[in-house]
């Protein structure tokens, strides 16, 4: 028998890569240009499947309103559901409120609530677009991209790849299964005890605004300021004009 291993080859076009890394970058840029006046925020995560009757939708409304009385544009991935329930709430108490949408095969329609958004092809860009913005993150009931955004923000903050920006977990009893999982990867060492003080998990939207408040406005000395005017040259225009 032939013991020497044989690698497998794949597709190797540097065409093609090269391509696709321009397409990447083009991507960022129109992100970076579209949300550059955006201003400190707080980027809600959450399912896109709830409508407006539904509790969480209503609780994610009243949270927004909150934060973004606070001072925060609120920032959210564009869509329907919770999504849209936290422009909305932004929206509701005259706080501003933009969006970082995907393009989908199923078109995922932006929600109505939004001052500016902007469209990306990719999913790690579009994350990091909505990490690179955000002074806190709040995680609202959600599916898989809802845990895929959360557990990025949570590793780059735990690694010290990101400042020690505010998470919060929103609805202890939809999270309870996550937060014992939390719980048991302390127990097996694969996370240590201080990593559990890097969310705070709560049903209380006082609890979650004083939160950010003393962890996000406080510890980074944020201020209230003038907006800062766009520069002709570069031909901006003011995100709120």
């Amino acid at each position: 028998m032939n013991s020497e291993i044989k690698f497998l080859d794949g597709p190797q076009n540097r065409w093609k890569e090269f391509k696709f890394s321009f397409k990447v970058f083009t991507e960022f840029i129109k992100g970076f240009r579209k949300l550059h006046f955006s201003g400190p925020c707080v980027t809600v995560f959450g399912s896109a499947r709830f409508d407006e009757h539904h509790p969480y939708y209503i609780k994610t409304r009243e949270l927004s309103a909150a934060i973004a009385k606070l001072g925060f544009t609120i920032m959210t991935g564009g869509g329907p559901g919770i999504m849209e329930a936290a422009n909305r709430g932004a929206r509701d108490v005259k706080g501003r409120s933009v969006g970082c949408n995907i393009v989908l095969p199923f078109e995922q329609k932006e929600n109505p609530y939004l001052d500016n958004s902007v469209e990306i092809k990719y999913f790690f860009v579009r994350k990091t677009l909505l990490i690179k913005y955000s002074y806190a993150f709040v995680v609202m009931p959600g599916g898989f991209g809802t845990l895929d955004e959360y557990f990025e923000a949570l590793t780059l903050i735990q690694t010290k790849m990101l400042s020690g920006f505010p998470i919060v977990i929103f609805d202890k009893d939809f999270h309870r299964f996550l937060m014992d999982h939390i719980a048991f990867m302390k127990d097996k060492k694969t996370i240590s005890p201080e990593d559990m003080e890097l969310c705070l998990f709560t049903d209380s939207v006082e609890d979650a605004v004083k939160h950010i408040k003393e962890n996000a406005i406080d510890k980074f000395s944020l201020q209230y300021k003038k907006e800062r005017k766009p520069k002709w040259w570069l031909f901006e225009k003011s995100l709120w004009s």
